[in-house]
């Protein structure tokens, strides 16, 4: 069973345990998070808590991810355009309009398509790891996604994805003629109610709601009506 550690800083206190998981590199979705609080693999300050638990700063929240059951994986219809791999990750292509991981049990999701892959792979060994993902996109965002192949894999990738020794860069194309680069501080605030978020800008505070995020963009190439820009997600905030 792997642990993981957790202590709430400021700009997190208030949170709720499980939407406080959710904003940190653990690999699972917010369902999965949910459920392992349910399960009793969620302690805050060495107790056992209920998910709607709102955290103090300097709350220490430690994490239980049970050693995965074996599975048997499906076929899944999504092509796996792989980038990289070794023996510990891999690195996929997700193209636009694929999920990462499913929102529901009758999603198909990259993550089903790549245990299948991988199943077929590893016929006739025995394994109980099931590949994770270290990061997710959006359905309709194309790019890089990293998996740990094995359970060192996952937490090595995963704490570059913390520490942000791993760095997250973007292109998007936006309205507007853009010529300098910027660097933008804020707050994100989600209304869990409709899945919508609000950003506010401004320097770090610790009276401000919401979590702080950063982000960096540089022009790259623009007329008067579009700029294409490079990204980076200095915070990795869901929808950011």
């Amino acid at each position: 069973m792997e642990q993981r550690e957790f202590i709430v800083e400021q700009e997190t206190a208030g949170q709720r345990i499980d939407r406080f998981l959710s904003g940190e590199d653990t690999g699972l979705s917010r369902s999965a998070l949910q459920a392992l609080v349910a399960e009793g693999h969620v302690q805050c300050n060495g107790k056992t808590v209920a998910k709607s638990l709102k955290l103090k700063a300097g709350d220490t929240v430690l994490l239980e991810i049970p050693d995965a059951k074996p599975i048997e994986a499906v076929p899944q219809d999504i092509p796996l355009d792989i980038v990289y791999e070794d023996e510990k990750v891999i690195f996929l292509n997700k193209p636009a309009g694929v999920l990462s991981q499913k929102a529901k049990e009758t999603d198909v999701s990259l993550t089903e398509a790549l245990g299948a892959c991988l199943s077929e792979k590893n016929a006739g060994e025995e394994t109980m790891f099931r590949a994770g993902l270290c990061n997710r996109l959006d359905r309709n965002t194309s790019g890089l996604i990293v998996a740990g192949k094995s359970l060192a894999g996952l937490q090595q990738m995963g704490e570059l994805f913390k520490k942000r020794t791993l760095k997250k860069y973007y292109l998007c194309i936006v309205k507007g003629r853009i010529t300098e680069p910027a660097h933008i501080r804020g707050y994100l605030v989600k209304d869990e109610k409709t899945n919508r978020v609000s950003l506010s800008k401004g320097g770090f505070s610790k009276d401000a709601k919401g979590l702080p995020i950063e982000t960096e963009y540089v022009p790259i190439a623009w007329n008067e009506e579009m700029t294409l820009l490079k990204v980076h997600l200095i915070t990795g905030r869901t929808h950011q």
